[in-house]
């Protein structure tokens, strides 16, 4: 089992032996590509970010009887009978927040809105904390710092302003 994994001679350093530089290239270019359309599908997250925030604005001011079935779906503020999945509730409280809120904050927001979605989780702050924090990996939301030293999220809305901190978004843990 071990020198299966290590090559034949227990050299985990060593390359496999068939593996020539043909194959160094295809696992080269196969890594650039995926990387690429990692920074791809970020972007695009933010792009709809912000078209979501735009349509959630209009929707505001003008009523949601301006957006089709179909909109209101697309940005989490259709009423279908069922209740909205606990990551579109976290999405939907950031979007239409005009601050960065904290975690509690969120908790305390979905708890005005649709309590019943707080109710499947033992530990509703930790499950906010989670999916606040893949909001940030998916390039939809950023971390910021309140005034009080706590860390707090907001909804990418314009791209530009998407640069993240140089430690990747998570600049304090609260």
């Amino acid at each position: 089992m071990e020198s299966a994994r290590h090559g034949m001679n227990g050299n985990a350093n060593k390359s496999v032996p068939n593996s020539g530089p043909h194959v160094q290239e295809v696992v080269k270019a196969a890594h650039d590509e995926l990387r690429q359309l990692m920074r791809q599908r970020a972007e695009i997250m933010k792009r709809i970010g912000t078209v979501k925030q735009t349509i959630v604005g209009l929707a505001n001011l003008f009523g949601d009887s301006v957006l089709s079935d179909e909109l209101l779906e697309l940005v989490d503020r259709k009423s279908s009978g069922r209740q909205p999945g606990f990551t579109k509730a976290c999405r939907m409280v950031l979007m239409e927040a005009n601050q960065p809120l904290g975690a509690r904050e969120v908790c305390e927001q979905i708890q005005q809105r649709i309590p019943p979605v707080l109710l499947r989780h033992k530990d509703p702050l930790a499950s906010v904390t989670t999916v606040l924090n893949r909001l940030v990996e998916y390039g939809e939301a950023r971390t910021v710092i309140k005034e009080n030293g706590r860390r707090a999220w907001q909804w990418i809305a314009d791209p530009s302003s998407a640069i993240a901190p140089p430690n990747g978004g998570h600049d304090a843990v609260s």
